[in-house]
């Protein structure tokens, strides 16, 4: 994706496995060290003006906004990232969560609306002492104690 500038910017040691590049995708800025898992969506438009428009009761204009990844970052399997969101270095996003506000660094988010449930810390302490762990799970039982 660097090389063929698709992205505002790409650092190093990105692994982005979505299939369908994002609308606008020069409003998406990927830091290092981070992986976008298959069937993530970035979104950075909101397309309900259309609608809004065909109603006849004034102009409404597109909205779009930036989406930025910092360091170290994991988006799990289907999440969705909505515009104007800056999710934090060290930071895991479960599996179908919906983020849509900035997510604060260190931590591991997941749910719909995307929620803290431990700390980045934590998360790497709890998966290096069990490390047989897996399946739908893993998040919740590696962030309780």
């Amino acid at each position: 994706m660097r090389e063929k500038h698709i992205l505002a910017s790409v650092g190093e040691n990105v692994y982005f496995q979505p299939r369908l590049v994002p609308l606008y995708p020069e409003l998406i800025k990927l830091h290092n060290n981070v992986m976008v898992s298959a069937g993530v969506r970035l979104i950075t438009h909101d397309a309900s003006f259309v609608v809004l428009n065909r109603l006849g009761k004034g102009e409404f204009p597109e909205k779009v906004g930036c989406i930025e990844v910092m360091d170290n970052v994991y988006i799990g399997y289907n999440a969705t990232i909505m515009p104007n969101v800056k999710i934090g270095s060290n930071v895991i996003v479960g599996a179908g969560a919906l983020v849509s506000k900035d997510l604060e660094p260190n931590g591991v988010y997941v749910g719909v609306p995307a929620k803290r449930i431990c700390s980045f810390d934590d998360y790497m302490v709890r998966h290096c002492e069990n490390p047989d762990n897996q399946g739908g799970g893993v998040f919740l039982s590696l962030c309780t104690a």
